[in-house]
């Protein structure tokens, strides 16, 4: 029986804007597949959800998939609406243990938001993600959109959503941290 991978995020993981099947969550469920791997990525991502969001979810989320693994991809929408980081934190810290509880590996998908919120903001949002992973000794992808965000070609009109082009280097932004999980 195939191990679940689920992928609690926002619409960076729900692919907004884009067809489902080209996301990069599809695409590293492909690569899988590929590889012969027994596991199954299920998406739970929501766009526009926050890390209150994905707390209130997590209990359900792990009843229904009991997942092996969770990919925790949420914190951009905290960010873009100024929230506390550290009620962000507190969020996202809860749903790790939760999963962690449940038996579940925990991975952060780290995230950065655009700089008009000052640097102090930005600095504080960012740590979240540093912070937890050494708290919770968990692996993190250091930043989702790497070699996508500043690069217009990738990005939809509205500056904040990856396009389908950009979706191979999101999922070979996670591969790296995710495969050594799967041994």
């Amino acid at each position: 029986m195939a191990k679940s991978i689920v992928v609690l995020g926002d619409s960076i993981s729900a692919g907004y804007g884009i067809e489902v099947d080209q996301g990069w969550v599809a695409l590293l469920q492909k690569k899988l597949v590929k590889s012969n791997s027994d596991y199954k990525i299920i998406n739970e991502s929501i766009s526009g959800d926050t890390s209150a969001g994905g707390l209130a979810r997590i209990d359900r989320i792990l009843a229904v998939y009991k997942p092996a693994i969770l990919l925790i991809q949420l914190g951009a929408n905290d960010g873009l609406r100024g929230l506390s980081p550290v009620q962000m934190k507190d969020n996202l810290a809860e749903v790790a243990r939760r999963a962690q509880k449940a038996g579940a590996k925990v991975m952060f998908l780290g995230m950065k938001i655009p700089p008009n919120y000052g640097k102090r903001y930005v600095d504080m949002f960012y740590n979240v993600y540093l912070q937890l992973a050494k708290e919770q000794d968990v692996p993190f992808v250091p930043f989702l959109l790497e070699n996508v965000a500043l690069n217009k070609e990738l990005m939809q009109a509205d500056g904040l959503h990856p396009n389908a082009k950009a979706q191979a280097i999101i999922a070979g932004n996670i591969e790296p941290y995710l495969f050594p999980l799967l041994k």
